[in-house]
């Protein structure tokens, strides 16, 4: 069974940074990217970034761009995004997902699986 967990979020003042990360288990192969989405409270779910598994490949929204950084350690099986100079729009539930689609996008309904989501809050 696939098994997607989140964590690292928290409470941050603006221009501050956190390090999410998310552990994957359950499987092996055949999934082509492991992406980032975030959802604030009345708004739809955004796609944040992604990593493609085969050439590991990136991609980020533009909110993010130049801020985020996502990487993936492979023996660890653990993909991370990277949170700098934070800003009180960040403040979302941030969740990770996997893909079995190709091409891989930034699209939450082209994901398969997704973790149960850590809250960020960006606040002074």
């Amino acid at each position: 069974q696939v098994q997607l967990v989140e964590s690292g979020g928290g409470l941050v003042q603006p221009g501050g940074s956190l390090r999410l990360s998310c552990a994957a288990s359950g499987f092996t192969l055949g999934y082509h990217g492991i992406g980032w989405f975030r959802q604030a409270p009345g708004k739809e779910r955004e796609g944040v970034s992604f990593i493609k598994t085969s050439d590991g490949r990136t991609e980020y929204a533009d909110s993010v761009k130049g801020r985020f950084t996502i990487s993936r350690d492979n023996v660890k099986n653990t993909v991370y995004l990277q949170m700098n100079s934070l800003k009180p729009e960040d403040t979302a539930v941030y969740l990770c997902a996997i893909t079995y689609s190709l091409p891989v996008a930034l699209t939450p309904v082209m994901y398969d699986y997704w973790g149960q989501g850590t809250q960020v809050t960006v606040s002074s």
